[in-house]
């Protein structure tokens, strides 16, 4: 089942015209001519589809907490500020087939009652600003865009907005603060966005995937939709699959198969690169909580895990992880999980706004203590204090950075704590180049 990539390798889909021959825009004109923006609202809840960007929250709920006040503007600003480290699947699905996402913006726009609409792209994507920008003007030049659209008398000015190249703009109130023209700081909350977002008036934001689902959902009902996937995972799933698989790209899965199945199936990523064993998998982009090969495959119930919300979670972070923006690192036995976690912890050092002091001062602190680790002056109680940090960044910040930032580090300790153990106690064969530790038999190779 292909819902958002059915024709996304259509030679010129990229294009208007192509676009409309495949079926494009016809969820427009039925949305615009036959149904009332709350008629559109229902099939979205009917459909069950979940916030694609990470959260996972029901979206037809969401629509439906935005307020309505008399004489107010309302807005939508799609999130496309892709920058979860392990993520690639919106960037790749706005280059390919932009007018997916235009589709969908126009359908949730009328929805939402909103005439003024944003896409709000990652800086460093500025060829997929010049790709969506020329789409844009293709929609308005076709009467899909503007003024009285399709002669229904609903007006959308759609515009695309590249941001600075911080992480911290994917949080919602951060992009809004960015798209206002301020330093991308995120909001206390409340009040949210829904009451008082973009220049304090009510606004929806969404990711690309999940607006770009709406056009779907309309043309053939919330009901069909909700028939994919299982219970209340419904529907497809982009996930952006990458690492130690034979084949990394971008794949829409039904949500429901399992975990052992996309990684070993040849009509998903083909399984580990040749000669080489599955060590650790990375589920939803790297703040979830990083899983051993036995957890990723099995629930602690011996149940297979499946690629949903749900299954994924099985265990909380003790034995579970989170599918997340669906960003899949897979990892074979080669990889250093203390030189991949200091990895993420230096990211998100770096990409922290500095806002809260939890975050600001413990991200760092933690990137300075895996480093230490990392490069053979570790001591053994950096373990548990590394573990102490992560639990007071948790919980105590504006946005959930701080736990992007903690989780990873709590995870890889609670999973691999002897490879960290190892790396103390054996300074001189870690930090020789190349060097791996093997947990069979408590080895290291080169």
């Amino acid at each position: 089942m292909k819902i958002l990539t059915e024709h996304i390798d259509v030679q010129g889909i990229e294009t208007i015209d192509v676009f409309r021959k495949k079926g494009g825009y016809s969820a427009v004109e039925k949305a615009l001519k036959t149904m009332t923006p709350d008629e559109v609202t229902e099939e979205v809840k009917k459909s069950g589809i979940r916030g694609r960007g990470g959260a996972g929250f029901p979206m037809g709920m969401k629509w439906s907490f935005l307020a309505k006040p008399e004489g107010v503007p309302r807005y939508l600003v799609c999130n496309a500020d892709e920058s979860e480290p392990g993520t690639f699947k919106d960037h790749y699905l706005m280059m390919k087939s932009p007018h997916t996402l235009i589709e969908g913006m126009i359908v949730s726009s009328y929805a939402l009652g909103a005439n003024t609409s944003y896409i709000y792209v990652r800086g460093e994507l500025m060829y997929v600003v010049n790709i969506l920008e020329k789409a844009i003007q293709e929609a308005y030049d076709k009467g899909l865009l503007g003024k009285n659209i399709l002669g229904s008398g609903y007006d959308l000015d759609l515009f695309v907005q590249p941001g600075g190249g911080a992480y911290i703009c994917g949080e919602e109130t951060a992009l809004l603060e960015s798209l206002e023209g301020k330093r991308g700081n995120p909001r206390n909350k409340p009040p949210f966005p829904a009451v008082k977002g973009l220049w304090q008036c009510p606004t929806v934001v969404n990711n690309v995937e999940s607006i770009a689902a709406t056009s779907w959902i309309i043309n053939n009902g919330g009901d069909e939709y909700a028939k994919i996937g299982i219970g209340r995972s419904t529907g497809t799933k982009l996930i952006s699959a990458s690492g130690h698989v034979r084949k990394p790209g971008v794949y829409e899965i039904p949500l429901g198969i399992t975990v052992e199945d996309f990684i070993f199936a040849d009509e998903w990523c083909g399984g580990i690169r040749d000669g080489h064993k599955l060590k650790a998998v990375v589920a939803g982009g790297s703040s979830v909580p990083i899983l051993p090969a036995e957890l990723i495959l099995k629930t602690v119930n011996g149940e297979n895990r499946l690629m949903t919300y749900e299954s994924l979670s099985d265990g909380g972070f003790i034995t579970g992880t989170m599918l997340g923006s669906g960003g899949f690192v897979v990892m074979d036995e080669t990889t250093c999980i203390v030189h991949n976690t200091l990895t993420f912890g230096r990211f998100y050092h770096h990409e922290s706004c500095g806002q809260c002091s939890p975050c600001r001062e413990g991200t760092g602190w933690m990137d300075k203590v895996l480093y230490r680790i990392e490069h053979g002056k570790g001591r053994q109680e950096d373990i548990d204090l590394l573990v102490d940090v992560a639990k007071k960044i948790e919980g105590n910040t504006i946005c959930p950075l701080g736990e992007a930032a903690s989780w990873p580090v709590a995870a890889a300790i609670r999973h691999f704590r002897d490879e960290f153990e190892w790396h103390i106690k054996h300074p001189e064969k870690a930090t020789q180049k190349g060097a791996v530790f093997m947990r069979e038999g408590a080895s290291w190779s080169l």
